[in-house]
């Protein structure tokens, strides 16, 4: 029986490897260029070039449009009717203007959220309108007119589903 001492430990044989010595002549087999290819700016000793720096050329950063403002989430798109304009929105023979009756005589744009009623023109009759917001202005005319403006809460996406 052998004895197993220090000296015969050894490490398995492709284990250890020389170190490769850069810049030692073309015969050290990593000669003339030092494994750093061919002549340019990242080949030279202290490059530092910043990121996104592609040697000159505009960077893509530049390149690329710029976003100036992000579009506001959830912003509402109101049908704005003048008080002079409320006959435009009357069936015939008709004096209450709600929401129900805008789709129903397809008066009533598509991605509209509401009905804002705005102070301009004189109402031609007394009207019964249901609203989701009325300027001071138009409310004022409408009191002269005899009209009933109801002012609604909830959201016509709500109210027609």
């Amino acid at each position: 029986m052998t004895v197993l001492t220090l000296t015969d430990i050894q490490p398995n044989k492709g284990a250890n490897r020389k170190r490769l010595r850069v810049g030692r002549g073309l015969a050290s087999g990593a000669g003339k260029t030092s494994n750093r290819g061919n002549n340019g700016q990242g080949q030279r000793s202290g490059n530092s070039a910043k990121r996104g720096f592609e040697g000159g050329q505009m960077p893509l950063y530049r390149r690329i449009p710029k976003f100036r403002t992000f579009p506001q989430p959830n912003v509402r798109q109101w049908l704005q009717i003048n008080v002079g304009d409320l006959h435009n929105f009357v069936a015939e023979g008709q004096t209450s203007i709600t929401y129900k009756s805008l789709v129903d005589a397809k008066k009533w744009p598509t991605g509209c959220d509401g009905i804002r009623l705005l102070g301009n023109g004189e109402p031609k009759a007394a009207y019964t309108v249901q609203a989701h917001y009325a300027t001071p202005g138009a409310l004022e005319k409408l009191k002269a007119a005899k009209c009933k403006v109801e002012i609604i809460t909830t959201s016509v996406r709500e109210a027609l589903a």
